[in-house]
């Protein structure tokens, strides 16, 4: 979790900075660990030019994307996958997401067991995440490798008491 929130400082970083100034006409993000991945590049080609009724924009680094101006949406194919967490996920067309609101009104909503991971910021003060998490999910069912799935506490296995 805590390379994952490292990963997660350039992105908040630049989402702020375009949220203040909107200017640019493209915007500078950072690329994930593991951008070059083959199956980012399939996902890249495939994004909707308008996603949550905002306009895709330029971005300056590799399987990424961006919608709004300011940015409402960011995109990042490649991200570190996450360990097992207590944070919310949601199945959406088969793709298990973690979505994590400590920073809200930004959510970061990552894929979970999904190799390559994909995360998608939302400023839920501009949109919502249902259509980009349908969207995405719909790109990525066949072509990422399922490694786990999200799991009920009530399925969890018991972490034994220490000695």
């Amino acid at each position: 979790m805590p390379r994952q929130r490292a990963a997660l400082v350039p992105l908040l970083l630049v989402l702020g900075a375009a949220l203040l100034s909107g200017c640019t006409s493209t915007v500078a993000l950072e690329p994930a660990d593991d951008a070059g991945d083959p199956r980012c590049a399939d996902v890249m080609v495939r994004l909707p030019d308008v996603l949550e009724g905002e306009d895709r924009r330029w971005t300056d680094a590799q399987s990424t994307a961006a919608w709004g101006d300011p940015s409402a949406i960011i995109f990042a194919c490649g991200v570190t996958p996450s360990g097992p967490s207590t944070l919310p996920c949601q199945t959406v067309e088969g793709v298990d997401w973690i979505v994590d609101d400590s920073e809200a009104p930004l959510y970061r909503i990552t894929t979970y067991g999904r190799v390559p991971a994909i995360e998608i910021l939302v400023d839920y003060d501009t949109v919502s995440s249902s259509e980009a998490v349908r969207t995405v999910s719909a790109l990525i069912t066949d072509d990422f490798d399922v490694e786990s799935q999200c799991t009920t506490l009530e399925d969890a296995t018991p972490v034994p008491d220490a000695p």
